[in-house]
């Protein structure tokens, strides 16, 4: 049996990052990873000291699109996707595709509850009503998703996925696949419009408060350059209008009363 002949004149070189907390499982799997990289020619290395994965064509590499696959299969593996399940990306009929599903919910609290409808109760029973329908694997990892399948089925899963990140409840979806699973399997609905058989749904929220009123345009008066004068005080405003002057009469006569009242007693006296 004649070896390979190589096709590669250089050394094509990619390379990985994965979390810290990945280090002993990438340990214990990593000779499971170089004998599948050894399958296509292809060379692995695992630097726990950068926290890097790197594949490399050797001089027996063959395929040359084989290194762009191992890039995607050491991806997939800094994501916890089993090897098993990672290693089907070397086939030409497989895609897969990492979502980052963490930027489409500003809220955390609302990510969590998002994140747990897409999986489901009872240990996944959402997203594996989703593998089933969509031939795929689905893993959801902390804040992304990975989906490995045919590229048909692929586009099917990460709708749904963005659907419930965009509040849209994945039932809907898998209701949708469902129909046309059974759509596609009658010979009889081949080439006919299915479009009336496909549910539709819309928005039942509505909002209580109608029309926004627009404020009205407040008028741009000119501005002064001098400061504000300051308050009139009480004073001042009874001698603009008067009052201070009109009440220093009825003080005098209740003074000369006053005085009146004192001094006749001493001449009663007298």
């Amino acid at each position: 049996m004649k070896e390979p002949v190589g096709c590669c004149v250089e050394e094509t070189r990619f390379s990985v990052l994965f979390p810290a907390y990945l280090e002993k499982y990438l340990q214990g799997i990593w000779d499971d990873v170089r004998t599948i990289l050894q399958q296509y020619q292809l060379k692995g290395q695992l630097n726990l000291i950068e926290g890097s994965m790197s594949v490399s064509t050797t001089a027996r590499t063959s395929d040359p699109i084989s290194i762009l696959y191992a890039r995607d299969f050491c991806k997939l593996i800094a994501r916890s996707v089993p090897v098993q399940m990672a290693k089907r990306v070397f086939d030409d009929d497989i895609s897969y595709e990492i979502l980052n599903i963490g930027g489409m919910c500003n809220n955390t609290q609302v990510f969590v509850k998002r994140r747990e409808r897409l999986v489901g109760p009872g240990g996944g029973q959402t997203l594996k009503t989703l593998e089933i329908l969509s031939d795929c694997y689905i893993l959801v990892q902390g804040k992304t998703v990975s989906i490995i399948g045919p590229e048909a089925g692929l586009k099917k899963a990460k709708k749904i996925v963005i659907d419930c990140m965009r509040n849209i409840h994945p039932i809907y979806g898998l209701k949708r696949l469902m129909i046309l699973r059974e759509l596609e399997a009658n010979e009889d609905m081949k080439g006919k419009d299915w479009s009336r058989f496909l549910p539709k749904y819309a928005k039942s929220h509505q909002k209580k408060s109608g029309k926004k009123r627009k404020a009205p345009l407040k008028e741009n008066k000119p501005k002064s350059i001098f400061p504000p004068l300051p308050k009139p005080r009480k004073e001042d405003i009874a001698m603009e209008t008067g009052e201070a002057f009109l009440h220093k009469k009825p003080r005098k006569q209740k003074q000369s009363d006053h005085s009146t009242r004192k001094t006749r007693p001493d001449d009663a006296s007298k």
